[in-house]
Order: structure tokens, then C-alpha cells, then sequence
């Protein structure tokens, strides 16, 4: 028995058979509601779901009057836009399947994806490209001569066009508008067609090394998601949502598609560097992230507090020490009260809170956490000032969720207990194993991959390590392939420790914890850049580059004394012997980081291999 065959009934019960006929339901449903907000050229648009709706059926017929077939693979290339979800949802009602492309990827990692799905058609932003790298556009048409199968390329932004041979996404609408009344009623007829277990589009994992490997997920999967979200309650059809992450990642993907199931109003942010410009504007009240995210928002509330100049800055000072206590004896079980406390939360804590939700926009009521673990003492700041976040945790593999917090009942420091559907279980070293409707069909054409993951009675190997507390809410602990085995013999979890320092201090933008097959723990550092200024202008210091700033020897003093205070909680062969400063922050621009800002270890590792190397006084073998 297939794992599809064994949750037969669950699929078969599900209020939607596909994301196509889920889409179609909510354009008759929610007409003239607002649906999405796009931002092109500073002028943002805003479209109805009946005008969505159009626009999507205008594209799906534009694809069958270019000849898709049902199943047939199409690849979209580019960052979270409007024009990206229109195109997903017009390969969708047209029985196609998605191929998502990261907006960062390669020529050669494009020609992989595109080759490996088989995909007959692309589309591409357009002429743009990641801090010096050659655009998108040119991209694609480099690795579509290179993939013959590609038929045509379709781009979002008509004006980047020049002499590549591509057509505009309007031209295509344009054709989608003449084709369809000489064929009525085919496009619902595919969209009848499209079946529970029929592939909705092929995600493929971002690895540090070798090609990636296509998880191909079926409509039921998303569905299945889109009514476990529903009944956990964590948005509501009047909320708002910002979208900033990859739609090429599972988490966007997921947030997309729940978006079409509780039919709420989505806005898409095409620039992470323009997060906080975006929030200002569209007010959402949900926002899906990853732990940077909020890392980054806690630094920034946090340096302008203490850089206060005067008094101000002293009282800050006192009011985040006495946070600090609070956030201590919460983590240790206990309860912190004082009169010291009551204050600062008047006095200080006040004026942050209001900082704080107004960076996000002023109208946030949750963010949800996902992708990585977020460090228990940030959930606990925002907590403070009255923002929730709740961590939730999955994999592409089970299509996003697997378990989530709630609003009525947060536990810090766990991703929840499972989603109604899903069974969730330990493996014997601690692996975490999940099962339900939702799991991925395999690997495309990787039949090898798919029975390494996937067990005969259907348990999937998520390759992270967790534990369950007694009310059934999981704790990550690390992944299992980035345990570090000292050469002692002893295991560290790395994130634990790299969480701990970024909590610990905004200095640090990156950390990376560093001494498997080594005999003492080691780590790379990155400086937050704004916090260093300031550090360096208090101490009257000058510099003219981030990496003349990663050399003062001030940079180092600021930290020495905070490794020392996580090494006082730490066991011997889990203390930290040294520390270096990289010369940049990482990026995903660099490799160093994935889409979904996670450090890629293999890569950092290599590239300061060096400085690794010194720190222990003999090359790894």
C-alpha cells in the first residue's frame, strides 16, 4: 500500500479536489472582495478576486492556445510579485504544474530545473538581477538554448523585452482573450479534470551540495493544508497578509495557497531589502517569516533604544536589564516580578512595544515563525511588548505545515503540537517521522532518494531531531546531519548555541558554530553593520569599509565578554574556544546563505576554511 493509498479516505473527504477547482470556488464566492496587491514602478494595484479571477482564466487560455497539456511543466523565474501568483494560478487552472525557480538561481541551476521537469514553458520578471549578477531574462533565454524542450519564455515586465527572443505576459493574456470564445467550456473542463493526487507543482530542495532533488507535490497536499490551517484558526478571511517569501520556497508556496483557501488580502513584497517600506504601506496584520526577519527587527528596536543619547539611554539600558531577568526566569521556569519591572514596562517598554508594531506596519496581530528555529529569548521580546509570534515547523517534503502553535495556546521554545491529520512520531535516535495526506508523492524521477525518505508504511525521515514534551508539542533540537561530533566523541547542537549569540547580542548578524571531527567548539561571526557604526562612532573610531569596521579591535571586545557569559551555562566540550570575525555578512548572493536565509555550513566553512584551520593549529583531514 502507497502512502496516497493509505490516507484514501482522508483525500477523498477533503471540501476541494484541487487547487483549481479550490480557486474557481473563491472567485464566485468573494467576487468583489479584495484579493491582491502588487507594487510595480511605486504605484501599487490592487486587484478584486473577480478580477484575479479574469486575469488568471485570460493566462490559462493564453497556455492552451500555445498547446499546454494537462500535466504539462512550466517554470516561473523571478522574486514574490502579483505577476508570479498569476501565473501560477493560470498553470494551475489549465492543468498544469508549476516549477518554481529561485529568483537567485544560476544558469546552471536553471538549466537543471528546467531540464529535469521536463518543462515545456517559462516564465521570467524580467531584466533584473541580485547585486551585479547578470538579469533573470538573460538567464533564462542563456539556459533555455540550452534546454530545447522550452518552448517560449513569457515576461512579466514587457518594457525589459530588447532583442531576446520572448514574448510579454500581456501578449499572452491578449491571446488567452481571443482564444477563448471558439473554445467554451474547455477551460472548466480542465479544471474538472485535474484529480486529487495529480501533481501541483515540483519544489526543488535548495542543497548545499549536488543538484537539488524536485518534491513533487499533489493538489490534495496543499488542500489538505489549507483545511488543517483553517480549523487551527491562525488567520481569518478579514486579515491581511504581507508575502516577502520565495514562492520558489514551500513556506510562500504554502502561504499562497492558504491565501486561495480563506480567501484574505494578500500583498507581495518583491524586495527583502524593502520589507519595512512595504509593511509601512500595505498594514498587514499577518505576517509569515523566518527567524532573520525577526532577528533583524529586534536588533534594530534594540540599538536605537540603548543609542539614545542622555538619560533616555540609561533608562533603556536599565528597562532591557530588567527584561532580561524576566526573559532568564521564564526560560529556567520560574517567575520574575518586581516593582523595577512594573516601571520599566511603563516607562520604557511602552515606547518600544509602539516601536515595534509600527515597524511592522502598526496593525500586525501575529507573525508566524517557520524554517528555522527562532531563539526562545527574541519570542519572548516580542511576547513582552505584545506581539505574537508563533513558531510553526515543516518541510518542503510534507508540504509546509506539520505542527503549529496557537494564538490560545503559545509554548516558546516548541513549534507546536501536530496538525489535525498528521501523525507525528520519534524515531529511536530522536528523528523526527511524520505521516498524512500531505506528504510529498517522492522525488521526480529519483526513485532512489524517495525510499531513503519515505519508509514502507509511509513515515517520512525529516532528518531533524526533536522532542516531544507531555502535552504532545515538539521541540527542535537541530538536524541530524549538522550535529557536530567533536573528536572526543561528543555531540553539540549547533543552532542552539548560534540562536543563544544572536539573542545575546544585535552586534552579531550571523553566526556559524563550527567543530565536527575537531577537539574544541569554534565559530564565525558577522556584524550587523548599523550596530558596528555605532559602536565604532561611540569609541571615536574611524573606518571606510565593513571590513575595516570586522577589524577594530574594539568589534572584538565588544563580543569577547559575551561568549564568555554563554560559556558559563555551557557544559566543557560544549564551550566555545575561539571566535573569528568574517570580513562580510553572508549572503544568498555569495552562496553563503539559502533563499529562506538559513547558513549554508558547507559553503561558509570552505570559504574560511583558513581561519578555521588556525584556530586549531592543524588542517582537517
Amino acid at each position: 500500500m502507497s502512502h496516497q493509498d493509505r490516507y484514501a479516505a482522508q483525500i477523498a473527504a477533503l471540501p476541494w479536489k484541487s487547487l483549481a477547482h479550490l480557486f474557481r470556488q473563491r472567485v464566485q464566492e468573494s467576487g468583489p472582495k479584495p484579493a491582491a496587491r502588487g507594487k510595480k514602478n511605486g504605484v501599487w494595484t490592487t486587484l478584486t478576486w473577480e478580477q484575479l479571477g479574469r486575469r488568471a482564466k485570460d493566462l490559462a487560455h493564453g497556455l492552451l492556445s500555445q498547446g499546454l497539456k494537462p500535466g504539462d511543466r512550466v517554470a516561473i523565474f523571478g522574486p514574490t510579485r502579483l505577476e508570479w501568483a498569476l501565473a501560477d494560478l493560470a498553470v494551475i487552472i489549465a492543468g498544469g504544474v508549476t516549477v518554481p525557480i529561485y529568483a537567485s538561481n544560476t544558469v546552471d541551476e536553471t538549466v537543471f530545473i528546467l531540464e529535469n521537469s521536463g518543462a515545456r514553458f517559462a516564465f521570467v520578471d524580467g531584466e533584473w538581477g541580485e547585486r551585479g549578477a547578470p538579469g533573470r531574462l538573460s538567464r533564462i533565454v542563456e539556459a533555455k538554448a540550452r534546454v530545447p524542450a522550452v518552448q517560449a519564455l513569457f515576461v512579466f515586465d514587457e518594457e525589459t523585452l530588447g532583442q531576446h527572443a520572448a514574448r510579454s505576459m500581456t501578449s499572452l493574456e491578449e491571446e488567452g482573450r481571443q482564444y477563448a470564445p471558439a473554445h467554451p467550456g474547455e477551460l472548466d473542463a480542465r479544471i474538472d479534470a485535474v484529480k486529487p493526487l495529480d501533481p501541483a507543482c515540483f519544489i526543488y530542495t535548495s542543497g548545499t551540495t549536488g543538484n537539488p532533488k524536485g518534491v513533487v507535490l499533489a493538489h490534495a497536499s496543499f488542500i489538505f493544508e489549507c483545511v488543517a490551517l483553517n480549523e487551527l484558526k491562525l488567520m481569518q478571511p478579514h486579515d491581511s497578509m504581507l508575502l516577502f517569501l520565495p514562492l520558489a520556497h514551500v513556506f510562500g508556496k504554502g502561504a499562497a495557497a492558504t491565501w486561495i483557501g480563506l480567501g484574505f488580502e494578500m500583498s507581495f513584497c518583491d524586495n527583502i531589502d524593502k520589507l519595512i517600506e512595504y509593511l509601512a504601506e500595505s498594514k498587514p496584520t499577518v505576517l509569515p517569516a523566518v527567524p532573520r526577519i525577526f532577528e533583524k527587527v529586534y536588533a534594530a528596536v534594540i540599538q536605537k533604544a540603548v543609542n539614545t543619547p542622555g538619560v533616555k539611554g540609561r533608562l533603556a539600558r536599565w528597562a532591557l536589564g530588567e527584561f532580561d531577568k524576566w526573559a532568564q526566569a521564564r526560560m529556567d521556569g520560574r517567575v520574575y516580578e518586581s516593582l523595577a519591572l512594573s516601571l520599566a514596562k511603563k516607562l520604557v517598554f511602552s515606547k518600544i512595544a509602539a516601536t515595534l508594531k509600527e515597524r511592522l506596519g502598526g496593525r500586525i496581530a501575529l507573525c508566524v515563525s517557520g524554517s528555522a528555529p527562532l531563539a526562545r529569548k527574541i519570542a519572548y521580546f516580542f511576547e513582552f511588548n505584545d506581539l505574537l509570534i508563533l513558531e510553526a515547523y515543516g518541510l518542503t517534503e510534507n508540504c509546509a505545515g506539520a505542527t503549529a502553535n496557537v494564538p490560545s495556546k503559545n509554548k516558546i521554545g516548541t513549534v507546536g503540537k501536530a496538525f489535525p491529520g498528521t501523525e507525528l512520531k520519534l524515531a529511536d535516535d530522536g528523528e523526527i517521522l511524520l505521516r498524512g495526506p500531505h506528504i510529498m508523492q517522492g522525488y521526480w524521477q529519483n526513485e532512489a532518494a524517495t525510499k531513503e525518505t519515505i519508509t514502507e508504511d509511509g513515515w517520512l525521515k525529516t532528518g531533524d531531531i526533536g522532542e516531544l514534551d507531555a502535552d504532545g508539542y515538539l521541540r527542535i533540537t537541530d538536524r541530524k546531519k549538522d550535529l557536530i561530533k567533536t573528536s572526543g566523541g561528543k555531540y553539540i547542537a549547533p543552532q542552539v548555541l548560534e540562536n543563544a549569540l544572536k539573542a545575546a547580542t544585535p552586534l552579531i548578524s550571523q553566526v556559524m558554530i563550527h567543530g565536527d571531527r575537531r577537539n574544541f567548539v569554534t565559530a564565525l561571526v558577522s556584524i550587523n553593520e548599523e550596530v558596528g557604526k555605532a559602536l565604532l562612532a561611540e569609541k571615536g573610531v574611524a573606518f571606510t569599509t565593513h571590513q575595516a569596521m570586522t577589524e577594530q579591535p574594539c568589534v572584538r571586545q565588544a563580543l569577547e565578554p559575551v561568549f564568555a557569559e554563554l560559556n558559563k551555562t555551557l557544559p566543557s566540550y560544549e564551550t566555545i574556544k575561539n571566535f573569528g570575525i568574517v570580513p562580510a555578512d553572508f549572503t544568498i548572493e555569495a552562496g553563503e546563505l539559502t533563499p529562506s536565509l538559513k547558513v549554508k555550513r558547507k559553503v561558509v566553512t570552505q570559504k574560511y576554511l583558513a581561519m578555521l584551520d588556525a584556530f586549531y593549529g592543524e588542517k582537517l583531514e
